[in-house]
């Protein structure tokens, strides 16, 4: 039992351990060690995993400039996309007056923005799943650029709201393609500080947004918000159209570079059968491995094995938005799988974590527009923006930290585990989410309650920021490594907490004005800290949760591609 963690009964490794370190091979012979421990290494004993094939068009085997190009330009879109849900919170008060409306009812446009969101993951996801990430990528910029021109030239409630609905439908996708980019490019030990990365982005978008917006909103108008949305928008979708090619490749297993063990990280059904040679030339879809000449026999291949001749994709090849199918499941059975995987302890813990934590911090957009409007602070909307200076610099300065610290107490925890790794050891640094959180959302609330000075609650709510943003590092971080094959519907689970946000989002103001500040963010705070210490069990059982459900015959079908 390493760490506290529980070890399967058997004693095998479930999905998701791997062999990480040139420490787990000492004592093992060249009969009983993985070629994949054998095949490819980088600097100071660290193996590959998963494990790149041969083929040029394999995203693993890109340039790493190409690779943090296409994270640069989704991480990108992802900040704008952070913005424009809370970019208008600073500017209730204003954008009411103008539509005629109650405040209230403002608020509750950007929750059936929320809403949107998690409908379009239903059904976004699972078409990137079997049709590729990059058209399902760029229909969503489309979206977002429609819906922000519409924005910009709306005049009534109801053509306002429309607006909203649909950048909701268009912001689906970022929620959980750009984690699963991540994984279709990058390595296991690269992969927290790519989250972190984008994350950055994501929540600067979110906190930076609304400073921005709320100088617009005030001295151009709420319609010019979505103007700005409108340019970043066209201009990073066309970037995307002509720099970012499809990163979802299907890794055929093949005896020179990987073993079943290696393999069976990103494909955990494949199976090397005896007596058959599993080499073959690699394929990006499947289409076209249906379309591979069989070999003539077995004992030519033993003897003759394959020659690559993939060649490498041409630049205008690679712009093609259509590349195939990438799984042989129906779309319907794709879009049935996230509930499935709700039987899935880690994928429940990490729905009810991050659902809260995030929920509970886009409230903080919602309510300050109300809170600092009023008495005692009184401030103008470029006034409120301004509050997001606070979470802004805590959240960079959180996600800059939390990636690399991650990647390195990963690394460290596998050595001292004898080379392997667990997807558990991410779960580490939810200590200081968890102390972070705790102290921002009583803080908030007690600071607010009691009338305080303004830095008071400016402080605790930038805490809360930095608390999202260490645990986004773990959360995504384990899903991504425990749960590889299943990394689109997975997330689809995860973040089906829109319909939680939703919930909550919609009536925060009316209860806000029912029973207080202090109220509230107690019960807030209090459902975070019960959410948050349920990953101790995760910590505890997780590995042998996940040795469990790898067993269960009629779930491993259902999930199966093929």
């Amino acid at each position: 039992m390493a760490f506290g963690m529980l070890e399967c009964p058997d004693g095998e490794s479930p999905p998701g351990t791997v062999i990480l370190s040139n420490q787990a091979l000492v004592g093992n012979n060249s009969d009983t060690a993985p070629s994949s421990a054998k095949a490819h290494h980088e600097r100071h004993g660290i193996v590959l995993v998963p494990q790149p094939s041969d083929s040029p068009n394999d995203p693993l085997n890109w340039p790493q400039w190409r690779k943090d190009f296409i994270l640069l330009n989704v991480s990108l879109l992802s900040a704008i996309v952070g913005a424009y849900g809370p970019m208008l919170g600073p500017g209730f008060v204003e954008i009411s007056e103008e539509l005629d409306v109650s405040v209230n009812e403002i608020s509750q446009a950007t929750s059936y923005l929320v809403l949107a969101i998690g409908i379009a993951l239903l059904f976004s996801n699972p078409l990137a799943k079997c049709y590729g990430k990059r058209p399902v990528y760029l229909v969503s910029g489309i979206l977002l650029f429609a819906s922000s021109i519409g924005g910009a030239l709306t005049h009534n409630y109801g053509s306002f709201l429309a607006c909203r609905l649909v950048g909701g439908l268009g912001m689906g996708p970022f929620e959980v393609l750009v984690q699963c980019t991540i994984g279709d490019m990058y390595f296991v030990h690269e992969r927290a500080s790519r989250i972190a990365f984008w994350n950055l982005f994501l929540v600067s978008g979110i906190s930076a947004g609304p400073i921005v917006s709320a100088y617009i909103i005030q001295y151009s108008g709420y319609r010019w918000a979505f103007g700005v949305c409108a340019i970043f928008y066209g201009v990073l979708t066309l970037a995307l159209f002509f720099l970012a090619p499809e990163t979802s490749y299907i890794r055929v297993p093949n005896t020179s570079h990987s073993s079943t063990e290696a393999s069976s990280i990103d494909q955990p059904d494949a199976k090397a059968v005896p007596g058959e040679d599993v080499a073959q030339p690699r394929s990006e879809t499947i289409d076209d491995i249906e379309k591979e000449p069989q070999a003539h026999n077995d004992q030519q291949q033993a003897n003759h094995p394959p020659i690559i001749t993939e060649r490498k994709d041409s630049y205008w090849r690679s712009l093609r938005v259509y590349t195939g199918r990438y799984s042989t499941a129906s779309v319907v059975k794709v879009i049935s799988r996230p509930f499935i995987l709700f039987l899935y302890p880690g994928i429940l813990w990490a729905f009810l974590t991050w659902g809260t934590t995030i929920t509970f911090t886009i409230a903080f957009s919602y309510v300050n527009g109300v809170i600092f409007n009023e008495p005692p602070y009184n401030f103008t909307s470029s006034q409120i923006g301004l509050i997001n200076i606070s979470p802004l610099v805590l959240s960079v300065v959180s996600e800059i930290i939390s990636g690399p610290l991650c990647d390195k107490i990963c690394l460290y925890l596998t050595k001292r585990n004898n080379g392997y790794y667990e997807p558990e050891f991410r779960l580490v640094l939810m200590v200081v989410g968890f102390v972070l959180g705790v102290a921002g959302f009583y803080g908030f609330g007690a600071t607010v309650h009691y009338k305080t000075h303004w830095t008071g609650p400016v402080i605790t709510y930038g805490l809360v920021n930095a608390s999202l943003a260490f645990c986004s590092t773990c959360v995504f971080g384990y899903i991504i490594d425990a749960y590889t094959a299943l990394g689109e519907e997975a997330f689809v689970a995860v973040n089906s907490r829109n319909f939680l946000s939703f919930g909550i989002l919609y009536v925060i103001n009316e209860w806000l004005e029912e029973d207080g500040t202090l109220k509230v963010f107690v019960v807030l705070g209090s459902l975070f800290i019960f959410t948050s210490l349920l990953t101790i069990p995760i910590w505890i059982f997780g590995k042998r949760c996940r040795g469990r459900i790898d067993k269960i015959v009629w779930l491993k079908n259902y999930m199966r591609d093929s």
